[in-house]
């Protein structure tokens, strides 16, 4: 008898955004009339860079010719773009990342969800809450925690994020092993500053646990006293793993481009005690699970490094940033309390009554899609998130719209 992964009967019934979807599909039968914009699910609008584009149809070419075809690829990606990355991501902002450090993927979601794998399955996981839900799920799925009861898993640290900290978690009172940091914050919008993050580094290095860092956003931030990566950081080698996208970088959402920065540095522990290389176990799982984003992608995502390439870049993040911007103005200006907008692409709501209400009422009232915060855990109970990914007459539509809806 084939049995299943009894873990998997402790997930809640449905993913964050498939219930959206579901909502959203209903409505527009209901109303086929209505035309919905969506600001919920963090989906780029603008087109990939024409850098990008260029170096696409010049790989899509060499594909066509037996001179210079590619077979495939190493699994860690290709020197070319690994060394870009090393040298513009980093080593440029003073950090120490070699490029043999670099692994290529095809998403974030991927790596942060597969990389627990490599741990066991009684170390003690801390993560925010609200948080991008596919740190939890994964771990659940792994047999970490025990049963879901009143919002939460039994068995898990919650880092609470709340407007009383800045949504910014404070350091848990109890030992953990593996910890999740996200920024700037998905759902929140939240920056950290050095300080703060040189407390977790501190504390991953006093207990001999791990930060698994999301900084899927970085190239949102425009503060310069703000860090980009946690290895700006002293000490962060050690005891950090650090990941990060193309898809909202340069719009690769339907590309699929990402990576994650193992140090050689960074360590683990045998149940004697034995230090282990976190590097060797991860070039271990990516080699042997995974065969390497294609070619002509990886031309693409080089060409984002090129002087054209960074300059289009930064036209399209400035775009959504204008876009976040103001919707933060038009929400605040309606008498709700907003974090992020800033150096972030998502704009965190209190929305003065339950989080599924306010979603129902901006759907079925304007016609706009957010998303409720209570999905991304109970502390997000209360607050939408609302997404500036999308094109500048959506997003002026939609908050006239929300004005109208709203009474203003």
């Amino acid at each position: 008898m084939i049995r299943i992964n009894e873990h998997y009967r402790k997930l809640q019934s449905s993913y964050l955004f498939s219930d959206i979807a579901k909502r959203v599909a209903a409505f527009q039968q209901a109303h086929p009339e209505t035309e919905v914009i969506k600001l919920g699910i963090g989906d780029v609008t603008r087109s990939l860079p024409e850098a990008c584009i260029e170096a696409f149809h010049r790989a899509v070419d060499e594909m066509g010719e037996d001179a210079t075809f590619r077979g495939y690829g190493p699994e860690q990606g290709y020197p070319f773009l690994r060394e870009k990355i090393a040298e513009f991501d980093f080593q440029a902002r003073g950090a120490e990342v070699a490029a043999d450090e670099v692994f290529i993927s095809d998403g974030t979601k991927c790596d942060t969800g597969n990389f627990q794998e490599l741990f066991a399955a009684d170390i003690r996981v801390a993560i925010p809450d609200p948080v991008y839900p596919v740190y939890l799920d994964t771990n659940v799925m792994a047999g970490r925690t025990g049963a879901f009861s009143q919002g939460r898993y039994k068995g898990i640290t919650y880092l609470s994020s709340t407007a009383e900290n800045g949504f910014v978690p404070t350091l848990p009172d109890e030992p953990v092993d593996l910890i999740y940091l996200c920024f700037p914050n998905n759902p929140t919008g939240a920056t950290i500053a050095k300080d703060r993050l040189k407390e977790w580094v501190d504390y991953a290095r006093d207990h001999r646990a791990l930060i698994l860092f999301d900084a899927a956003y970085e190239i949102f931030i425009r503060d310069d006293g703000l860090p980009h990566s946690i290895y700006e950081i002293d000490g962060a080698r050690e005891v950090a793993v650090e990941f990060r996208s193309l898809s909202k970088t340069a719009g690769f959402t339907g590309t699929r481009c990402a990576y994650t920065v193992v140090p050689k540095d960074c360590s683990a522990y045998t149940a004697d005690g034995e230090k282990t290389s976190v590097h060797a176990l991860w070039h271990r799982r990516h080699t042997t699970k995974f065969n390497g984003v294609s070619y002509p992608v990886q031309r693409a995502a080089e060409a984002i490094y090129s002087a054209e390439g960074r300059s289009q870049v930064r036209e399209r993040i400035d775009y959504y940033l204008a876009n976040a911007g103001r919707i933060r103005e038009a929400m605040r200006g309606l008498g709700y309390t907003c974090a992020g907008g800033k150096n972030s692409p998502y704009i965190w709501i209190d929305g003065k009554t339950e989080s599924w209400a306010f979603f129902d009422l901006l759907l079925n009232r304007a016609g706009v899609v957010c998303t409720p915060g209570v999905g991304f855990g109970p502390c997000g109970e209360g607050f939408i998130r609302i997404s500036a990914f999308n094109s500048r007459e959506n997003v002026d539509r939609a908050m006239e719209r929300i004005k109208e809806a709203l009474g203003a």
